[in-house]
This record gives C-alpha cells, structure tokens and sequence, in this order.
C-alpha cells in the first residue's frame, strides 16, 4: 500500500513537472530577447532634444502574443541626463540598473540611484521610478534629498514631479542649515 501512495504522488509530480516546462517552452515561443551593447540614444520631440540615455547593455523582451507585457532591461547600468529648451543640462539620473515598461511609459531605477535636478539637488534611494504618463518621479524606498543650501532631508514614500522641483516625502525627518539666530531679548 505504501508503494502505491508513493508512486502516485511522483507521477502526480511529474504530471505537474511536465505542465511546467509546457507552459515555459510555450512562453519561449512567443518571447525573445534581442541585446544591445554600449547603447547611446538620444530622444528629441519637434528637433528638440529631450534627453539623452546612455547603458552598456540593454535587454529588450518582446513578447509576440502581449506586446503590453514587453519590456527592456539595463542590468549593467543606465545614465539619462535631461536638457531644457535651452539644450542646457537640467538634471540627470544614474542607477546601476533599470526596466523600461515601454507600452506603460514606465522606467524603474534600482540599486545606487542618484538623481539631481535643475537646481543641483541630489536625490538618492535604492528605487526610484520614473512614470512618463503621469509625469511623476515616485518611490516607497528611503529617499535621502541633499538640497545645494546643504539641507539633509530623509522620507519615505516619496513623489515629485518629473523634473524633481516639488518633492514630497513621507516620514520624514532631516537636518537643516540655520544661518541667523535670533538674538538674545
């Protein structure tokens, strides 16, 4: 009796195992990954430059059957410096690695992340994500912002807009440069 509780709990096993590797060869079939090495793209709007993204690889997965589900990857690392009317640097934004969700307009920056703005702010955090419809920079990690006055301000969950002028944060708490004190009444 043992014998046959055991062998049909393998090839139940099996049977699952089997619907596995089904369901992962099917995938396959409908997905590639296409990679590109010591990408340099520049995004213009009417002969304008926008921004300019750098990475020295990226991985781009298509998926035939749901192209909402396709997305690229930069494990090695991605750098978007952004530009103003002007062609001037306003800001940038450096991570050790990133998603693009292309057809969602969403590019998450993990790992090291370090934003600065048009106004030399930096922003650090371990996540930061950039969603391009909604116009917002957002994350629920930490974010440390070091203003260029030298003011320290820590929180979590953190939003801004996309240009890093108005950030809100949560929870937070910080350490601020006092230049006048009041004097003694």
């Amino acid at each position: 009796m043992p014998a046959l509780l055991i062998s049909m709990l393998l090839l139940s096993a099996c049977d699952s195992d089997l619907q596995k590797i089904k369901e992962i060869s099917k995938k396959q079939l409908t997905s590639s990954v296409d990679s590109t090495t010591m990408v340099d793209v520049i995004y213009s709007d009417s002969a304008r430059v926008k921004l300019h993204m750098t990475a020295p690889l990226l991985l781009q997965h298509q998926d035939v059957k749901k192209p909402a589900d396709e997305y690229d990857v930069m494990p090695h690392g991605v750098k978007i410096v952004f530009f103003d009317t002007s062609r001037n640097e306003s800001g940038s934004i450096i991570a050790d690695s990133g998603i693009q969700h292309r057809q969602a307009k969403i590019i998450e920056f993990h790992k090291n992340v370090v934003a600065v703005n048009a106004q030399g702010d930096t922003y650090k955090s371990d996540e930061l994500i950039w969603d391009q419809v909604k116009k917002i920079i957002y994350s629920n990690k930490p974010v440390q912002i070091t203003t260029t006055n030298g003011n320290v301000i820590n929180g979590s969950p953190f939003t801004s807009d996309e240009k890093l002028a108005h950030p809100v944060l949560g929870k937070s708490t910080g350490v601020f440069q006092v230049s006048d004190m009041p004097g003694n009444q």
